[in-house]
């Protein structure tokens, strides 16, 4: 292994010509990203999953460096608005739990299993999170030096200058950047990919290959051939309108807002300069004319002359991610729409495995075929988390929320989860039964569950809550105790100061 070559920039592949560059570079192995000239990057504002602190962290580029440069902001939480308005919440958080949580994770699993049994009790998920409370105070998540627990966060950023510090970066490390266009790729007479083909006839030989040409999936899909498996039936979102509009808040927020209109979803994504916003939603149930007049009016930018962005998207995986000599990334092996910001965590996961796959089999295909199951589970299990944000709506304005709800394309993992949580079994067991607690674990299906209100019907008889704590009950607990608790009350103000 001497020569590894990855067609196509952006994200993805600037992402893995670090990481293979940091990870091989002492073992002579030269990597070599090519790109066109003509093919940009789409510059949206982007959201990530703590896992790319790790990313960082690996390639020893603190914070003050890079986030200025893409315009990034912190993430402690997702808030999603309007997706189960019948169960009486208008909006819940997902939080990304900390080291902090695990004093207080418990109490809200407690919480939520007391609340499936039918009695009435607090479950709103981001009151149990140091994120939701920080996210509620606009507060962000970096701590004193003498804190003693770990936070852990994600980030917003512009995907475009994103993939522009990364491609810096990389040169550094050694990386080869070529701009050509590729107009042709040859293979051996097995199959494997040997060379690419530029437009000015020079030939790019390799021995390994990594496809980051997004939905044209130019090596793996039109070159190897390898079949591409459509999640349509499970997630109907197809297609997205962009537009941006100016950040006018004096405390940016550190939260992505995902906001449910009538045929799909808003993002809000807020970064240093501007928000990016965005409307995914199904070309099956609403035009591209009228999703942008129905964004516009979300926005308030119905009298703006900013014109909107349409992209279409193509939902599912490849039947292989590693195929040959090629393996596939970001947009070219799959894509899950960003309803949970996952698309640079699969990505970032998919190279973490493939580097220790790769080295494990002296370079070789030898454990292809299991990391390729590996993969495709996680993109299934991700899947399930999401077709779950759709199957348990509670909208009754349009037919595109009825039809989410009346989906009967589910997975038998999904199923099993679901009948668990409303047969009052123990979910957290289920979890680990199924070997799924590294994809999303307990505490973030308790969040979605728990944030639609997804309960059984609360028993008929209530009994009191027991909060005597409350200010109109101090007095009378006082007096039944015989005590003064009035001078011991905890002053909150200074403490949260």
């Amino acid at each position: 292994m001497k020569h590894i070559v990855i067609l196509g920039g952006g994200t993805a592949g600037w992402m893995a010509a670090n990481l293979f560059a940091n990870q091989w570079s002492n073992k002579g192995i030269k990597i070599t990203l090519v790109e066109s000239p003509e093919i940009g990057i789409v510059g949206v504002g982007e959201g990530s999953t703590p896992t790319l602190k790790r990313f960082f962290n690996i390639l020893n580029i603190p914070e003050s460096s890079w986030m200025p440069r893409c315009n990034a902001t912190y993430k402690t939480n997702i808030r999603f608005a309007g997706w189960s308005p019948r169960s009486g919440i208008e909006h819940y958080s997902h939080p990304f739990s900390c080291q902090t949580d695990t004093f207080t994770q418990k109490s809200f699993l407690v919480n939520c299993q007391t609340r499936r049994l039918g009695l009435d009790t607090h479950v709103t998920p981001e009151d149990f999170f140091i994120n939701g409370l920080l996210a509620a105070q606009g507060k962000g998540p970096i701590a004193t030096e003498n804190f003693p627990f770990t936070m852990e966060y994600g980030y917003h950023f512009d995907s475009h200058l994103l993939g522009s510090f990364l491609s810096e970066h990389a040169k550094t490390l050694g990386v080869e950047h070529q701009q050509v266009k590729i107009q042709d790729v040859i293979t051996h007479n097995n199959g494997e990919i040997a060379s690419l083909v530029a437009s000015n006839g020079d030939s790019i030989h390799g021995d390994f290959f990594v496809d980051c040409t997004g939905f044209a999936s130019v090596l793996m899909q039109k070159t190897l051939g390898v079949s591409f498996t459509n999640f349509n039936q499970n997630l109907f979102n197809d297609a997205a309108v962009v537009m941006p509009t100016p950040m006018h808040d004096e405390n940016i927020p550190v939260e992505t807002t995902s906001t449910a209109l009538s045929n799909g979803w808003a993002w809000k994504i807020p970064l240093t300069n501007r928000y990016g916003n965005g409307y995914v939603y199904s070309s099956d149930f609403i035009s591209p004319e009228e999703a942008e007049i129905e964004l516009r009016q979300h926005l308030g930018l119905q009298e703006s002359a900013e014109s909107g962005r349409h992209l279409k998207m193509r939902v599912g995986q490849l039947e292989k991610h590693w195929h040959k000599n090629c393996l596939g990334l970001g947009l070219s092996q799959g894509f899950i729409e960003p309803l949970e910001a996952t698309a640079l965590h699969l990505v970032q996961v998919c190279i973490e495995m493939f580097i220790t796959e790769f080295e494990k089999g002296q370079f070789s295909n030898q454990h292809q075929q299991s990391f390729n199951r590996l993969i495709s589970e996680r993109f299934e299990k991700v899947r399930d988390y999401i077709v779950a944000h759709y199957k348990l709506n509670t909208r009754d304005d349009s037919e595109y929320w009825r039809a989410n709800r009346n989906n009967e394309h589910l997975s038998d993992s999904l199923i099993q989860l679901l009948n668990c949580w409303y047969q009052r079994n123990d979910l957290n067991a289920e979890i680990h039964r199924q070997q799924i607690n590294h994809h999303f674990d307990s505490l973030s299906w308790h969040c979605l569950l728990a944030g639609y209100g997804a309960f059984p019907p609360l028993a008929e008889k209530q009994p009191g809550t027991g909060d005597l704590y409350k200010e109109q009950g101090i007095a009378e607990f006082n007096r039944r105790c015989g005590l003064n608790f009035s001078s011991h009350k905890i002053n909150l103000q200074r403490l949260q100061s």
